[in-house]
């Protein structure tokens, strides 16, 4: 990864700013969640509770930027990088927006759009996408969604003009509740993965590739050797059938 091409948008040289950030949580759907963004100079601290109870399964609490006249231009970049110091075991989105809407001037809402979201689980292993902390988030993983569902046909979404940056602890269906921390270093638009294959990932897809060539040999091999044997077992049956309308017509 090239990191002179790489641009910090949060952390790392640019300390994070408490300013730059606003909870939006699912309280303004008459739920109980409820997050913060903990900042410090060299990392912040995304943290709170989840709860599901009182909206039946569902809920989420999330941390977004703010300013509606923001913009960033990620076009000439392959992805977003999170640099993460600690977090727990649960499942995050980190989300963009490209649109957004005047406020409805009856409830004074902010007006729906399609939210480009991608869920990870942060991993200090050895994965291809994430790996030391570190989450790559490619455009073509990014899922277009309009109120919490998947949208079909969505155009691709400008680079551009991106307008807001978010990250959302969510229940995944009654899946995860309760107390969440997710600390993060930096937000970095990157020109390539920071992951590159190494030595063991190479032979691990290699040995992956080997084991699902060598499956498709056998599964191909047995379908040639079960042939002869079908067809001995269809004559089997038509005996068997003869021979028990033979006695069928003997008996009458």
């Amino acid at each position: 990864m090239n990191k002179e091409k790489n641009q910090t948008l949060f952390g790392g040289s640019r300390s994070w700013k408490a300013e730059d950030w606003t909870a939006s949580d699912d309280r303004v759907r008459g739920g109980k969640s409820q997050s913060f963004l903990e900042c410090h100079n060299s990392t912040g601290r995304f943290h709170g509770n989840l709860d599901i109870q009182t909206l039946g399964g569902a809920g989420f609490a999330s941390q977004r930027t703010t300013g509606e006249d923001r913009s960033w231009d990620l076009s000439a970049y392959a992805g977003i990088v999170l640099d993460i110091a600690e977090a727990d075991d649960k499942r995050y989105t980190f989300i963009l927006k490209d649109e957004l809407l005047p406020r409805n001037p009856d409830t004074g809402r902010e007006q729906a759009t399609i939210s480009w979201e991608y869920d990870f689980k942060p991993c200090f292993g050895e994965s291809s996408l994430e790996k030391g902390g570190l989450v790559f988030v490619p455009w073509s993983g990014l899922k277009p969604t309009y109120r919490g569902k998947e949208k079909e046909h969505a155009d691709p979404i400008n680079l551009k003009t991106i307008k807001r940056m978010s990250i959302m602890m969510r229940s995944f269906f009654g899946d995860q509740e309760g107390p969440f921390s997710l600390t993060l270093r930096s937000i970095s638009a990157a020109t390539s993965s920071p992951v590159e294959p190494g030595r063991l990932e190479q032979g691990a897809a290699t040995s992956a590739a080997s084991n699902t060539n060598r499956w498709t040999w056998y599964r191909q091999s047995f379908t040639v050797a079960l042939s002869p044997w079908r067809i001995c077992g269809l004559a089997l049956l038509a005996t068997a059938l003869f021979c028990v309308h033979r006695s069928s017509s003997r008996a009458a």
